[in-house]
């Protein structure tokens, strides 16, 4: 005869050879529907929309633009258009997990409850490439429109020693590293008030960015149209795969689900107006750009926005102006898509992946301190030091990789869990998440094969750190790990 467990005997629950962990048992371990894990629900739809525009615009459109066009020429316009479809076929997934497992985690934990825990390690993974290098590149386009703004203002630049890194003929990127730190200090004082300054620069970057269109468009010429497509099919493609560097960030909103009021209702809406939102500003920002002045006067160009308003109004103020809302926007980026990374960090921890030092959360600030400090430090040293050029088409056939697994786990979550409560649902089923995993391999494609054969490397490199680290230490199969995470303090 068996012997019975003690009723005191905590009996864990069984565990697949994929080790899917279920979107209920993910709710239930970060508190989701109550209070996340020590974090507060301090964010609603207002703030969780400027989070998610502070997140997405900024070096993609202030500084990526004119390598956009240099691919493209005038039909940038549709090279927006594409990575824009390519967001949206996916932001609908993204709305459906969002609603259906509100959890901090955001698509690794999305992969965990659907694909299993191998997946979702490699996810978070991309992620830590995604998040770490657009923070990076991100802050090394503020040091360039820090310098505009500064000539523009009082006449003089940051000596390039101190503004630009090694591989630009400079020593250390001073400025990068300043706003990765001020991000930080934000960071680590609470969501409220990173919140804030969020929705505040949200606010500021698109009005900015509206008056640039004005300018721009009372100096619209047709023929500065033409040709339109210069490249062909190949260069749209193209385009779109420097574009979409430009939407990277859309997911960050998922990444707030402990923090979010009502997060079943407020993420779904917060993706959808975002994608919406960010996607008319692009192609009426890339529109007056070209149409003011013609493709070969953008191209290139670091600060072209700033280019465009000082020839069409012949006055630097103008210029000065939009240097302002950029050094505002990236700013607002650095600090929204930090924040995503950490909170990605910290799903992985709770999960025994990686150590522990990235789950607490001080009891204070109700921040995990530790985890922001040790992001900001990790994220400056190569914003200090390289361009990243190097890698920002890894980071895009990364994030593309994400965003088609993304898809996949709306499909295998239908499967398996038909009856989860779901706040939205993707429209147009399956035939939406099919065309999105279709997009995003079409745009990975455009990246080109040495750009793949570095994320193959990427990749492998990742397995090795599951393998050696993530595997045995995972809380899923070790009951030892099920203790409440720790506190700072």
């Amino acid at each position: 005869m068996s012997s019975l467990p003690s009723p005191r005997t905590p009996v864990s629950p069984p565990v697949s050879r994929a080790r899917i962990k279920s979107p209920d048992m993910l709710v239930a371990e970060s508190g989701a529907d109550l209070e996340g894990h020590g974090l507060r629900r301090t964010m609603g739809l207002f703030q969780l929309v400027c989070f998610g525009v502070g997140a997405i615009v900024g070096t993609g459109i202030f500084v990526g633009l004119s390598d956009s066009v240099a691919e493209a020429g005038p039909a940038v316009v549709v090279s927006f258009v594409l990575a824009a479809v390519t967001c949206i076929f996916t932001a609908f997934s993204f709305a459906e997990l969002g609603g259906a497992i509100p959890v901090s985690g955001s698509s690794y934990s999305f992969a965990y409850a659907t694909l299993g825990e191998r997946v979702a390690f490699l996810v978070g993974w991309c992620l830590l490439l995604e998040y770490g290098v657009s923070v990076s590149a991100v802050a090394v386009g503020w040091s360039q429109y820090v310098n505009e703004l500064l000539n523009s203002i009082f006449g003089w630049e940051l000596p390039a020693a101190l503004s630009s890194g090694p591989a630009d003929g400079g020593v250390v990127n001073l400025p990068a590293v300043v706003v990765i730190m001020m991000a930080a200090t934000l960071l680590v004082r609470g969501i409220r008030e990173s919140a804030g300054a969020t929705a505040a620069m949200a606010v500021l970057k698109i009005g900015i960015l509206i008056a640039f269109c004005v300018i721009a468009f009372t100096a619209f010429e047709d023929g500065n149209l033409s040709p339109f497509a210069p490249e062909g099919v190949a260069g749209v493609t193209a385009g779109a795969s420097l574009a979409f560097f430009s939407y990277i960030g859309f997911d960050a909103i998922t990444t707030a689900g402990e923090e979010v009021k009502n997060p079943r209702r407020n993420i779904p809406i917060a993706i959808m107006i975002c994608i919406g939102l960010v996607t008319l500003l692009y192609c009426a920002v890339a529109l007056g750009a070209i149409g003011a002045l013609g493709a070969d006067a953008v191209s290139d160009k670091p600060a072209a926005l700033s280019l465009v308003v000082d020839q069409v109004t012949d006055s630097e103020v103008g210029g000065g102006i939009i240097a302002f809302g950029a050094v505002v926007a990236i700013a607002s980026v650095v600090l929204a898509v930090m924040y995503g990374q950490t909170r990605i960090l910290m799903s992985m921890s709770r999960d025994g992946l990686i150590p522990r030092v990235f789950e607490r959360v001080s009891p204070r600030t109700h921040t995990p301190v530790a985890n922001t400090w040790i992001v900001a430090l990790l994220f400056a040293i190569p914003a200090a030091f390289s361009s990243l050029d190097v890698v920002v088409n890894l980071t895009t056939i990364g994030t593309l990789a994400i965003m088609a697994v993304v898809n996949i786990a709306v499909i295998a979550l239908r499967r398996r869990n038909p009856e989860l409560k779901r706040s939205f649902r993707v429209p147009l089923y399956p035939l939406s998440p099919v065309l999105g995993v279709a997009f995003c391999l079409y745009l990975m494609y455009g990246t080109g094969w040495t750009t793949w054969v570095q994320f193959v490397v990427f990749l492998a490199v990742g397995a090795l750190v599951y393998a050696g680290y993530g595997r045995s230490r995972s809380r899923l199969v070790s009951p030892g790990g099920r203790a409440a995470a720790p506190t700072e303090g």
